[in-house]
């Protein structure tokens, strides 16, 4: 449903914010996601975007904070990942100790979209967080201080995570995505994935058209134990190589069989996959 990717224009960044860069970033829109996204932004409500890895969405929200004209602050979650790492710590400057804002009190502050990317891989009790700012309240608590910070105009809660490798362990709390409104992420369609391909690497029509039929057939490997189907961002990696002269079957070989598997089985068969395309 939601396609986009990497750009080459590039945003001011200071201290973790993200300011828009004058060029929009790359995006093709299939739907209405542009539309749904910005009526949250204006209502103030979080957004979840779900979809496989490199599919878009982290260039989709991107692309809507460049043209909502918002500054952008981005997590990747872990495992690791603290409720103190996302609202902020005292740390020892100079002698002194001093209170220094983690990213979601940031983007809090000054009214920026803050994108928790893969958010169901930080711990349970680190989600829990955020939820006094995905409801009417719009406030964070930041228990070490005793402030009660009040979200500036224009901030916005993102989040993203992978459905397809979610289990009962690690997932989120119904209690935590009824907070939310959910936009679906897919792979393109093949002409508009060819499009991107070509945009993207500098290729021809017909090599992205050829790398794009390799796409769709190795994905339908994952009824024969793929862990995880090609994205279209390894499809650019591999049009780019093959852009910088890596003949096709070398390129492939190095950014699309290599990443997705070391099983002999499935790597003959893509091998055959990309012989028989290409």
């Amino acid at each position: 449903m939601l396609h986009a990717v990497p750009t080459t224009a590039q945003p001011h960044v200071h201290d973790g914010v993200r300011y828009p860069p004058d060029e929009a970033p790359y995006y093709v829109s299939t739907h209405d996601e542009i539309d749904i996204f910005a009526r949250c932004h204006e209502r103030g409500l979080p957004v979840m975007l779900k979809g496989p890895t490199g599919c878009g969405k982290t260039r989709f929200v991107e692309h809507m904070a460049w043209r909502l004209r918002r500054p952008l602050v981005t997590v990747a979650c872990h495992d690791d990942l603290s409720a103190s790492d996302l609202t902020g710590r005292y740390l020892i400057r100079g002698g002194e100790t001093v209170w220094v804002d983690g990213p979601l009190t940031v983007a809090a502050r000054t009214g920026a979209i803050c994108y928790l990317d893969e958010v169901v891989e930080a711990r349970q009790d680190t989600i829990v967080v955020i939820h006094p700012l995905t409801d009417d309240r719009r406030i964070l608590p930041i228990e070490r201080t005793g402030e009660l910070l009040e979200a500036a105009s224009g901030f916005q809660l993102v989040i993203s995570y992978n459905p397809g490798y979610q289990h009962a362990i690690k997932d989120l709390k119904p209690s935590t995505r009824q907070r939310f409104v959910a936009l679906d992420f897919d792979f393109p369609p093949p002409a508009i994935e060819a499009t991107i391909l070509a945009h993207e690497s500098g290729v021809n029509a017909d090599v992205a058209q050829a790398l794009v039929k390799v796409g769709e057939r190795v994905r339908r490997l994952r009824d024969q134990g793929l862990a995880e189907a090609p994205s279209t961002r390894l499809l650019v990696a591999t049009a780019r190589l093959i852009a910088g002269g890596i003949p096709a079957a070398q390129a492939c070989r190095a950014a699309l069989v290599g990443p997705l598997t070391d099983d002999p089985d499935l790597v003959t068969a893509i091998s055959d996959i990309i012989n028989a395309t290409l």
